[in-house]
């Protein structure tokens, strides 16, 4: 009864609307990165994009949602059922739990008190990040070997190799960029950056291999050797029809928007507005609203990712999986070696000036 008492219910109303509002958008988001996906490719292929469903074809996303709904559930005979039905709710589970811990904007004051947007703001949020993004390769996995086709295990297997390969190399990176901030905390990275130098300035080589690395982690082009329609059929995902097939789909859109959060907040100042004083412009114009044009800024920020993300994949030809894995090991990881060791002498030679 005594444990009932102090549970304290405005923190856990606070944060099931916060956690229903990111999900809310995450979807949404996920959902129109489709039809701006279809549009950058129209643009770079001289063409319309879709243009029916609306105006501009701006329903054109809900007309592939219903059409998904509606067709038909289909579970092969030799499938594992059970793992064939886990496997996209996995791969959709671990796609919107990374949004847990990233700082969407500052304070926001409301009922006398200060909410934070963030989930959950813990001092091991990066590696929090990696934990639940390392889990993200057993849906590929169990949707690959669940179907029970060779097609569809060889697209897995391909996926899994990518995903641990170039995970090494985005951890080398993100332990150069801990020596800098001495923390695994993302609220206390973005706070580091405000009004400050980026991240990014001091770790340029840093931020290309982790970008490099989040092409491969999201099964984006020229590393989308896990679903390869020409040479794979479909991919992983071969035998899946209805919302299993939507949820793979829209897991992979999902990745990409946390990706891109991660990266702006990381290594471009999260929700920093650049050339404006934060802290005095909300002391003159209120918290709300400075915490309202920060969300807003990390989302223009995040736009900017997302809509680099699908200019390589209608401009860059996939690569060859042997020339994939080379890429991995014998470049990405060495460099980020060379960063982290690079990264470790100069933050050694600052403190031994210090002293």
């Amino acid at each position: 009864m005594h444990i009932f008492l102090t549970i304290d219910w405005f923190v856990i109303i606070e944060k099931a609307i916060l956690i229903s509002v990111i999900i809310g958008v995450s979807l949404l988001v996920a959902m129109y990165e489709t039809y701006a996906e279809r549009k950058v490719a129209a643009v770079i292929q001289d063409r319309h994009g879709p243009n029916r469903a609306g105006p501009f074809g701006i329903f054109q996303p809900l007309a592939d949602g219903l059409k998904l709904f509606m067709k038909e559930e289909i579970v092969p005979n030799l499938s594992n059922k059970f793992l064939f039905i886990l496997g996209p709710g996995v791969a959709m589970l671990t796609a919107m739990m990374t949004s847990a811990v990233v700082p969407w904007s500052g304070n926001i004051h409301a009922f006398g008190r200060d909410i934070p947007l963030q989930i959950a703001d813990v001092n091991i949020g990066i590696l929090y990040i990696f934990g639940v993004v390392s889990m993200g390769v057993y849906g590929v996995m169990i949707g690959g070997w669940a179907s029970n086709n060779k097609f569809s295990l060889l697209a897995a297997i391909r996926g899994a190799s990518q995903i641990i390969s170039y995970e090494l190399a985005m951890g080398l990176t993100l332990i150069a960029v801990l020596m800098l901030t001495g923390s695994l905390s993302l609220r206390t990275i973005v706070e580091q950056q405000l009004d400050n130098t980026y991240y990014v300035a001091y770790q340029p080589l840093g931020f290309l291999i982790f970008l490099v690395c989040a092409f491969a982690e999201c099964n984006r082009t020229p590393f989308d050797l896990s679903e390869a329609e020409s040479e794979l059929n479909f991919g992983y995902h071969q035998e899946y029809s209805s919302m299993k097939l939507g949820f793979y789909l829209f897991a992979e859109y999902v990745n990409m928007f946390i990706s891109s959060a991660v990266m702006a907040t990381i290594f471009w100042g999260g929700y920093d507005i650049p050339f404006l004083n934060d802290v005095n412009f909300g002391l003159h114009h209120g918290q709300n609203l400075l915490a309202a044009l920060e969300a807003i800024c990390l989302f223009l920020k995040i736009c900017i990712f997302v809509f680099f993300f699908m200019w390589v994949r209608w401009t860059v030809p996939r690569f060859r999986y042997d020339q994939l894995m080379n890429l991995g090991w014998k470049t990405l990881i060495p460099l980020a070696i060379l960063n982290m060791l690079v990264t470790g002498f100069v933050v050694l030679y600052h403190h031994i000036g210090h002293f």
